[in-house]
């Protein structure tokens, strides 16, 4: 870049603010630069020309600087109001693709600084002006320009590809889960163990039997429910299964009003919302949040091979996110969380029951809510579940998680190539900016 002149934008472009109000353009057949990716249309049009797009306001407000994207559009086409647009005076002087490129790549080192304000950031249009460039001779710009071009569509071939890969791999595990409580996983188990009556590892019926008996040692408070009707079974199940409801196998309780402000460094563990979506998968062991031991004492708490799991959420999509608890102390739950207290089962049975699609498809129609989703735990009580004999309980847990090993396996290999890729790209701008 040492041999190439730098100038400033405001001494070789014009600089003009748009004119058209986002929310108030009647569609039309004219490209309409809003600050998101996407164009939305204008019947009208103020410019006819190749042009560079800045937004003047930052992308995430509440008083954060940041510019998400920085655009390039020719023809004739409007721009919002909240837009400028910046035109090179002279083409053969100035490519508006090359400076768009440049732009966008530098965007958080010499636009992004520029932002002013408290509450409502924004990026003057003098200060944009000011904004130096290199400026190196038109030949070498457009040669530039036409490989930045190539290098996007590579990156958007390779973006779709790994598009497909991630959602196959999505797919893939849904299809092992719904597999495992269809009973399908495990055909061949079943060939070398057959039903045993009365055998809770080999006999889902006696298996019933024995968490029942549970239930009346404990003075279980929570009545076992009607049984299961024809017309709610969804899918038929192997010869020594049982379906049965969720509240009949076990205890559910909501957690306890433990707030964020609640959170210790040192103290009692405790298990909070978010949490399960960001750091557990669908078991764990240890859990990484901590209150003082007088708000744990009369904390609603779960013990060793429970089943933790979330009711509410943005969408039907995410509530019910589910974790089996595989530690040896109690925990406390936050009260936006329900726990299942186990009675003789295999937890990981049950946190990839909720994981499959088949419960993805029960939550979505007993969830109730507009912008909250809820799920309440007297109906998760009354949700059919396919319960298989003990023993192949442990078979189905030992093989999903093999299963769900090579499936993480791929996924990282996917995310790596990806962020490999985006490195390779961001090297080869910068080296050709920097020549």
């Amino acid at each position: 870049m040492s041999a190439w002149k730098k100038v400033k934008i405001g001494d070789i472009c014009k600089i003009e603010k748009g004119l058209t109000g986002i929310a108030s353009a009647v569609p039309g057949e004219f490209p309409l630069v809003v600050t998101a990716v996407e164009r939305k249309t204008c019947s009208t049009y103020q410019f006819d020309c190749d042009a560079v797009c800045i937004p003047l306001v930052s992308s995430s407000g509440h008083g954060k600087k940041s510019l998400n994207n920085v655009h390039f559009q020719s023809g004739k086409f409007a721009l919002g109001t909240i837009l400028c647009a910046v035109i090179p005076k002279n083409p053969h002087e100035l490519d508006a693709r090359y400076l768009h490129q440049y732009l966008q790549f530098y965007k958080d080192t010499v636009l992004v600084p520029l932002m002013k304000g408290a509450a409502n950031v924004s990026l003057s249009m003098k200060d944009i002006a000011g904004v130096e460039v290199p400026l190196p001779p038109i030949e070498k710009q457009r040669e530039l320009s036409a490989m930045f071009v190539s290098l996007q569509e590579k990156s958007l071939e390779f973006k779709k590809e790994t598009g497909k890969q991630v959602e196959y791999v999505k797919l893939l595990r849904q299809s092992i889960l719904q597999n495992a409580i269809e009973g399908k996983l495990t055909e061949d188990w079943r060939k070398q163990h057959s039903v045993q009556k009365g055998d809770p590892d080999y006999d889902a019926e006696a298996l019933f039997d024995k968490i029942q008996a549970k239930k009346l040692e404990i003075k279980s408070t929570q009545k076992t429910a009607t049984p299961i009707a024809k017309d709610e079974i969804p899918f038929e199940i192997p010869t020594g299964w049982k379906w049965v409801r969720l509240g009949d196998v076990g205890e559910i309780y909501r957690g306890s009003g433990i707030k964020r402000s609640d959170m210790v460094e040192s103290g009692l563990p405790c298990v909070r919302y978010g949490e399960l979506y960001t750091t557990y998968g669908l078991t764990f062991s240890d859990a990484k949040s901590f209150i003082k031991k007088n708000l744990f004492d009369k904390s609603k708490k779960f013990g060793s091979k429970s089943v933790i799991f979330t009711l509410t959420g943005e969408n039907r999509q995410d509530i019910a996110k589910a974790a089996a608890y595989l530690g040896d102390n109690f925990v406390a739950a936050s009260g936006d969380l329900a726990f299942w207290v186990n009675h003789s089962q295999e937890p990981c049975y049950l946190s990839f029951y909720m994981a499959s699609l088949y419960f993805t498809n029960i939550k979505k129609k007993i969830a109730t809510g507009d912008f909250i989703i809820h799920m309440s735990v007297e109906k998760i009580k009354k949700v059919p579940l396919p319960l298989p004999p003990l023993a192949e309980q442990k078979e189905i847990v030992a093989r999903v998680e093999k299963y769900l090993e090579t499936i993480t396996q791929l996924e990282t290999q996917i995310a790596t190539r990806e962020t490999l890729t985006k490195q390779l790209m961001q090297s080869i701008l910068k080296d050709a900016f920097e020549e």
